[in-house]
C-alpha cells in the first residue's frame, strides 16, 4: 500500500479572518479565502502546479520559476506561488508556452544534478524526479561536461542524517525551515549565482547550532538531506498515525515503515499540537524501542540480592499477586499501592488506579505528577475550579506579551518554543523569570524585554510584587474582577497585595532583582496588551510551587488575562502523558476528574459501576510511602513506568524505603535504577506498540496507534488487568483499550464524548468534550470559572527552610537539557547521547575561581543529604552563588544530594533549592562507588540471555 501523502498545496493558507474571492482557474470556478496564492487555489481544485521551491510549511519564496502560470490581462508569466487571486482572475495552468518554459527551469536543474535515479536513496520520494516527470523532461541537452557542483564531499557528522551538496538544487526550502519553522537560523545561503550553496554556519551539522530537529530533512526536495535510515533501508511503504512519547506537547507523528520496521518518524502537518513540526527526540531518538537493553520478557526473584530467573507472564503474574496478598494479610489492607506511569497511555493508567481501588481496596496511588506538577492541579482548581492549564498552544500567536516564568521551553518543550519564538519575532514581548539565563534571553531575532534573574526560591515573592505595582499604578482590569470574581476574596487579596511588604523594593532585597526591573516588567505585563504566562517545574518544584501557582492565577486575573485568546496561565507539562494520569484519578485524595474520594455520590457512582465498596479516606502519597515503609507498616509497591529511585529526590531515603519493601513490583522496557530493588519485572511497551490515548499539556487527547507488534507478547493494560484478576477481583475484563476508554467516558463527566472511534473519525479534541462542549475545549474560563466566580487568594511569600550557610553556601537549582528526556532512559539509549553523555555542573567562573575550579575538572557536590562528583563547566548563565546541572544520566546521582523539603500543600519535591559546597575531587562519592556496582550487574544481565531460566 502507497503511502498516504498528505496533499501540498505549496503556500500556507491566509491567516486570520478574511473575505473570500471568486475567480477562474483553467475555466472551473472557484472561491477561496482572501490572500491564498494562486498555487494554492489550484491545488483546491485537485490542480498540481509544478513547483520546487514552495510547500505549504513555508513561506511563498518564488526563485524555482517552475510554477509559472498565465493571467488574463497580465504580462509575462507569474510566478503562481507569490501571485495572490483577485476577483474574477483568469488562470491558465497549462499551456505549450508554459510547458516549454518550465522543460526549460528543469533542464537547468538536471544539467547539475547527479543522475544516480535508481541508485539514489530518494529514488521514488524525490520531488525533482517527480517534477521532471510531470513537466514533460526527456532530454538534457547541457551535461555535466561543463563545471558543476558534483562530487563534493557529503556530511556524514550528523547521527541520524546526511548532507550531500552534489545534489543540492539551492532552493532554500532548507533555510528557510530552519528559520521559518524552527527559528534556530543555523542554516544560510552563501555565494552568488553559480557559487551559492547551503552554509551550516560551522565546519558540518554536529559542529553547528543545528539542533537537528529535522525541519530540513523534511523540507528538502531531494536527497541533499536524507535520513541516515532511508538511506540504508529505502523508502518506507507504509504508514501508521501515532503521537510522541517524550514531552507535554504531544506532537503528532506518521511513523513511516518497511514490513514491521520503522524507517522513519514524519511529523504530521495536520497535528493539532505541532502542525507538521518536531524535535531531534521525537523526530529521530526512537530507537530505544528496539534497543538490546529492552526486557520483553517477565522476571522474578525471591530476594533483590539474587539472580533474576526469566518466567512466563502466568507464573510472573501469579508471584506478584501472591506476594501482595500475603503482604496485605499480614500487615493490613493499606499496606500495598502503586504508582502510575506519565509515560503510559491513560487506558493503562486508568487500569492501575482502577486495581488500587478495587483488588487492593485502598486509595494508595500516585503519580510521577506528585514530583513535579502537582502544585499545578492544586493552584489551578483552587482559583479557577479546574487542575489544568487554560489555552491550547496556538494562542500564543495571538499574544503581545508573554512571561515565562521557570520554564526553559527551547530543551524542555522544543517544537511550543518555535511556535513561541514566530510570536515573538512578530512583534510580542518577553519577560523571563528564571535564575538561570536560558537561551531565549537572547537568541537570532529575539531578546527579552526583561530577564528576571532571581534567587532560587523566591517567586512568591516576585510575583506578589508585579501585582502590587500593578494594583497601585492602577493596572488591575477593575470591569473583569467585578463580572468575573469573587468580591469578598479579592478585597482581601487588594489589602494584601498593597501592603509595602509586597512592593519591588522589599521584593528586591528577597528575589535580587532590581526594583526598577520589576515595576517596568509588571508594567508590561499589566498594560502591554494580551499578556499569557507560561510556566515549567521552576514555579512547582518549590516549598511554595502552590502558593506560586495561585500567585500566577490572581495576577492573571486581576489583569484580565484570562478566558481569551492570547493570555492565560499555562503549565508546561514535562512528560507526554502526565496530564493524562492525573486526568485518570492517578492521586490518593481524587477519583477520575478531579473528584475528591470524600464525596459520597462519586464514590457510589464508582461503587456501582466497579461493585467494590470505595475508601472514603485519601490514600498515601508517594514521600508518604517512602516514610511509611521505612517505618515498617508499607511493604508493597507496584511502579508503573517510573524510575523512583532516580526521579525522586534524597535518594538514599528512597533507596532504604525500597529496600524495606517485601515485594516490590517495577513494569518498565529497561532494567532501570528502581529494578534495582525490585522482585517482580514485568516488561513494558513502547510507544510504537501501544494502542490508547496520550493527553497533553493542552488538554488534548490524541491517539496513540501500533505501529509495530508487541515485543513482550502482552499489552501493558492485559498485564495489569491480568494482576488484577489474579488477586480476586473479576469485574475488570475488557477486550481492547477501546473499551477501557468507553469506562473512562461513562464515569469521568468530562470525558463524555470521547471515544476511539471518535478520535479516529474526527482527530484530537480537548478537554471537556462532553454535551455542553461537543467539539471539545481550546480555551477554559470563556465565559466563567468553572468554579463559578474566580477565586483569589492570599499568598504570602514563606521563605524556604533550606537556606546556605558557611558550610552550604551555593544553591543549587536542575534542569533539562533538549537531546535528553527526564532521567534518560529512553533517549540515552539512541545517537541522543553524543550531544549529552554526561551531566555536568555549571557554576561561574567566580565561584570556580574562589575553589580552585578549572573548567572540566571533577568536583564533589555535597549537602545536608549526600555527596555525588560530576564534571564542572563554567557558564555565565547563573549569578555567582547559583549552580546547576542535569538528572538524566543515573550514575551522576543528582538526587543523591537533594532534600526531602516540599510544597506545603501537595508534596511537590523542593528539587530547585539545595545549599552545596563545590569543591574539586579526585574519586567518586561513595554512593557512586556503590552504584557503579549495582550498575554492572544491570549491563551484565541485559548482556547475558538472562541465566537460571525457570524450569
Amino acid at each position: 500500500m502507497p503511502l498516504d501523502k498528505d496533499t501540498d498545496f505549496g503556500t500556507p493558507a491566509p491567516r486570520g479572518p478574511a473575505g473570500t474571492v471568486s475567480l477562474e482557474i483553467d475555466g472551473f470556478a472557484v472561491t477561496v479565502p482572501e490572500g491564498t496564492s494562486v498555487m494554492r487555489a489550484a491545488s483546491t481544485l485537485g490542480t498540481q502546479i509544478p513547483k520546487l521551491c514552495a510547500t505549504d510549511s513555508l513561506k511563498a519564496f518564488g526563485s524555482c520559476r517552475l510554477c509559472l502560470v498565465e493571467i488574463d490581462g497580465k504580462r509575462g508569466t507569474p510566478a503562481s506561488c507569490t501571485t495572490p487571486v483577485e476577483p474574477g482572475m483568469k488562470v491558465t495552468t497549462q499551456s505549450d508556452r508554459l510547458a516549454r518554459l518550465r522543460r526549460g527551469v528543469m533542464e537547468l536543474y538536471i544539467s547539475d544534478h547527479p543522475l544516480d535515479c535508481l541508485t539514489c536513496s530518494d529514488n521514488g520520494d524525490c520531488e525533482l524526479q517527480d517534477m521532471a516527470g510531470a513537466v514533460g523532461l526527456r532530454d538534457v541537452r547541457y551535461g555535466l561536461a561543463g563545471e558543476n557542483h558534483g562530487g563534493q564531499a557529503k556530511d556524514v557528522s550528523n547521527p541520524y542524517f546526511d548532507f550531500e551538496p552534489s545534489k543540492c538544487i539551492v532552493c532554500s526550502r532548507c533555510v528557510r525551515a530552519c528559520d521559518e519553522v524552527q527559528g534556530t537560523l543555523a542554516l544560510t545561503v552563501e555565494g552568488r549565482g553559480f557559487d551559492s550553496h547551503i552554509s551550516v554556519g560551522g565546519p558540518d551539522f554536529f559542529n553547528s547550532e543545528c539542533v537537528s530537529c529535522g525541519a530540513c530533512v523534511q523540507a528538502c526536495p531531494t536527497a541533499t538531506l536524507q535520513e541516515k535510515t532511508v538511506v540504508e533501508h529505502g523508502v518506507p511503504d507504509r504508514t501508521v498515525k501515532t503521537t510522541c512519547a517524550y514531552c507535554g506537547v504531544g506532537c503528532s507523528f506518521k511513523a513511516e515503515l518497511k514490513g514491521n520496521q520503522v524507517i522513519r518518524m514524519v511529523p504530521d502537518k495536520d497535528g493539532k499540537a505541532n502542525h507538521g513540526h518536531s524535535c531531534v527526540k521525537g523526530r529521530f531518538a526512537w530507537g530505544y524501542a528496539s534497543h538490546a537493553d529492552r526486557i520483553t520478557k517477565p522476571m522474578i526473584r525471591d530476594h533483590i540480592d539474587d539472580s533474576w530467573r526469566e518466567v512466563s507472564w502466568d507464573e510472573a503474574i501469579g508471584f506478584a499477586a501472591n506476594r501482595l496478598m500475603a503482604t496485605q494479610a499480614e500487615h493490613g489492607r493499606k499496606s500495598i499501592g502503586a504508582i502510575s506511569s506519565s509515560r503510559c497511555t491513560i487506558e493503562e493508567v486508568w487500569l492501575v488506579q482502577k486495581m488500587v481501588r478495587t483488588a487492593f481496596s485502598n486509595n494508595n496511588i500516585d503519580t510521577c505528577a506528585r514530583v513535579c506538577h502537582s502544585p499545578t492541579g492544586y493552584g489551578l482548581k483552587q482559583t479557577y475550579g479546574t487542575s489544568a492549564g487554560t489555552q491550547d498552544f496556538d494562542s500564543v500567536e495571538e499574544a503581545d506579551v508573554i512571561l515565562l516564568i521557570g520554564a526553559n521551553p527551547t530543551d524542555a518543550h522544543p517544537v511550543f518554543a518555535s511556535q513561541m519564538k514566530r510570536r515573538l519575532r512578530e512583534g510580542a514581548r518577553l519577560i523571563i523569570a528564571d535564575p538561570r539565563a536560558i537561551d531565549l534571553v537572547r537568541t537570532p531575532h529575539i531578546e527579552a524585554a526583561h530577564h528576571l534573574a532571581l534567587q532560587p526560591g523566591t517567586n512568591v515573592a516576585l510575583v506578589n510584587a508585579l501585582a502590587h505595582v500593578a494594583a497601585t499604578e492602577g493596572l488591575l482590569d477593575d470591569d473583569f474582577v467585578a463580572a468575573r470574581c469573587e468580591a469578598d476574596s479579592f478585597a482581601d487579596w487588594l489589602d494584601f497585595i498593597h501592603d509595602p511588604a509586597n512592593s519591588p523594593e522589599a521584593a528586591a532585597a528577597i528575589t535580587g532583582v532590581a526594583a526598577e526591573d520589576i515595576r517596568a516588567a509588571a508594567r508590561l505585563y499589566a498594560s502591554g496588551g494580551r499578556a499569557a504566562i507560561y510556566y515549567g517545574l521552576g514555579v512547582t518544584e518549590h516549598s511554595q510551587g502552590s502558593t506560586m501557582v495561585m500567585g500566577m492565577a490572581n495576577l492573571a486575573m486581576a489583569t484580565g488575562n484570562i478566558g481569551r485568546r492570547g493570555v492565560g496561565v499555562n503549565p508546561l507539562r514535562g512528560q507526554n502523558n502526565v496530564q493524562g494520569s492525573c486526568d485518570m484519578g492517578s492521586f490518593p485524595h481524587e477519583f477520575p476528574g478531579y473528584r475528591h474520594v470524600s464525596d459520597a455520590v462519586t464514590r457510589k457512582t464508582f461503587e456501582a459501576a466497579w461493585k467494590r465498596p470505595q475508601d472514603g479516606e485519601p490514600g498515601l502519597r508517594i514521600p508518604n510511602m517512602f516514610d511509611e515503609a521505612c517505618g515498617g507498616t508499607f511493604k508493597g509497591l507496584y511502579v508503573q513506568g517510573e524510575d523512583i529511585a532516580q526521579s525522586d529526590p534524597n535518594t538514599l531515603h528512597v533507596e532504604a524505603a525500597l529496600r524495606a519493601l517485601d515485594i516490590l513490583i517495577v513494569q518498565d522496557l529497561f532494567l532501570n535504577e528502581t529494578a534495582r530493588f525490585a522482585h517482580v519485572f514485568l516488561p513494558g511497551t513502547s510507544f510504537l506498540e501501544k494502542d490508547g490515548c496520550f493527553i497533553n499539556a493542552e488538554r488534548r487527547i490524541n491517539r496513540v496507534r501500533p505501529a509495530i507488534p508487541v515485543k513482550t507478547g502482552m499489552a501493558e493494560w492485559e498485564v495489569t488487568q491480568a494482576l488484577t484478576q489474579a488477586m480476586g477481583y473479576n469485574e475488570t475484563s475488557f477486550a481492547s483499550s477501546a473499551d477501557i476508554m468507553d469506562e473512562i467516558a461513562a464515569l469521568t463527566p468530562t470525558f463524555a464524548d470521547v471515544s476511539h472511534a471518535r478520535l479516529d473519525r474526527d482527530g484530537s479534541v480537548q478537554w471537556p468534550c462532553n454535551e455542553t462542549a461537543p467539539q471539545g475545549t481550546p480555551i477554559m474560563h470563556v465565559d466563567g470559572f468553572v468554579r463559578g466566580k474566580g477565586h483569589f487568594v492570599v499568598t504570602e511569600f514563606v521563605p524556604t527552610t533550606e537556606r546556605t550557610n558557611r558550610k552550604f553556601p551555593l544553591i543549587l537549582t536542575t534542569g533539562r537539557i533538549l537531546s535528553q528526556y527526564n532521567v534518560g532512559a529512553q533517549s540515552r539509549r539512541t545517537e541522543n547521547a553524543r550531544w549529552h553523555d554526561e551531566d555536568v555542573l555549571e557554576l561561574h567562573p567566580s565561584d570556580a575561581e574562589a575553589r580552585g575550579i578549572r573548567d572540566g575538572d571533577w568536583v564533589s557536590v555535597r549537602s545536608r543529604k549526600g555527596e555525588t562528583t560530576l564534571r564542572a563547566r563554567h557558564s555565565g548563565r547563573m549569578a555567582p552563588g547559583v549552580v546547576y546541572t542535569t538528572f538524566h544520566h543515573p550514575e551522576t546521582g543528582a538526587n543523591v544530594v537533594t532534600t526531602e523539603n516540599s510544597d506545603w500543600a501537595t508534596s511537590c519535591p523542593e528539587y530547585k533549592v539545595t545549599a552545596v559546597e563545590v569543591a574539586p575531587a579526585n574519586h567518586r562519592s561513595p554512593w557512586q562507588e556503590e552504584h557503579t556496582g549495582s550498575a554492572s550487574d544491570a549491563r551484565r544481565i541485559n548482556r547475558d540471555t538472562h541465566v537460571e531460566p525457570a524450569e
